[in-house]
């Protein structure tokens, strides 16, 4: 289907959204959308209450699965002629001998009946514990350094990077989902942590190796706009350097917000679009075989 402008990354007060589904879909309908796609953080079958020592709890809970899937159903009814509204799921990867496995598999999903899913690495388990790639820089640094401190107290910031895409490599292989999220999430904090430098050989390597594994996998990936509309970072996941791997790898685009707010929902969809068209691409892929031409 021919369509003018979409968003497949949308959360709600489901999860850690500040907005109730229904203003995310008339704020959507105000810009001018076409296309909504659903995508409240999910980590089924866990209990994301197991992170809760750590973090807020930001994933949906078990027992309000259900009522997110009705509210969407519903949602999808009464604004059909207006919007083509998707149920969607952002579906942490998470392998754990302590808490369990998350995969973003559609097996793990029927009983949903979700019309696409998103599979996103957030966490990153080492045998020291885990740590969540994308917290506060406070938090992220205090992690790191309880998990990758060299023997003189040192960040080692490439074992932490090279963990992050191992685990999203893990993921692409043992995972069947429709768009990878924000494939280079482990650069959000690095700008005021600066425990890696992007230009270095093995961490272009790193990327050249997930390019790969997201163009075998037969995925969609976002560029995401979500730093830029939270004033995190002054950049799209994946950044141009990536994105030119994915070009040349065959893997289709799409844009996406990540919108957490009504404010968000096309933020920096101008300068993502640029960036795809500057890297060679002349359309947007999106699930249900949606298609925006640039």
């Amino acid at each position: 289907m021919s369509a003018k402008k979409c968003n497949f990354h949308t959360h709600c007060t489901f999860c850690d959204g500040k907005a109730t589904a229904e203003e995310m879909v008339l704020s959507a309908i105000e810009k001018g959308f076409d296309v909504l796609g659903f995508s409240s953080h999910c980590m089924h079958p866990l209990n994301p209450d197991f992170y809760k020592p750590f973090d807020s709890v930001w994933h949906i809970p078990a027992e309000n699965i259900k009522a997110y899937t009705q509210e969407i159903q519903r949602l999808k009814e009464k604004y059909a002629d207006k919007l083509k509204i998707y149920l969607g799921f952002e579906a942490d990867y998470l392998e754990s001998d302590k808490y369990g496995s998350a995969i973003p598999s559609k097996a793990n999903y029927t009983e949903f009946n979700p019309d696409y899913l998103i599979g996103a690495v957030h966490f990153i388990n080492t045998e020291k514990g885990f740590y969540t790639v994308d917290n506060k820089p406070e938090i992220v640094k205090e992690s790191l350094l309880r998990l990758y401190s060299n023997s003189d107290g040192q960040i080692d910031g490439r074992a932490a990077v090279c963990d992050y895409f191992a685990a999203e490599r893990a993921m692409l292989k043992k995972s069947d989902f429709d768009i990878i999220a924000h494939p280079d999430l482990i650069k959000l904090r690095n700008g005021p942590l600066n425990f890696f430098n992007p230009e270095e050989s093995w961490y272009k390597e790193e990327l050249k190796a997930t390019a790969k594994a997201i163009a075998a996998a037969g995925v969609i990936t976002e560029i995401n706009t979500g730093a830029i509309g939270r004033g995190n970072m002054d950049d799209t996941y994946p950044s141009q350097y990536f994105l030119e791997l994915l070009y040349n790898e065959g893997v289709p685009v799409c844009i996406n917000a990540d919108a957490h707010t009504t404010q968000m929902l096309d933020c920096a969809f101008d300068r993502a679009a640029s960036m795809a068209k500057k890297t060679g691409y002349t359309e947007l892929v999106y699930p249900e075989n949606n298609i925006v031409q640039l």
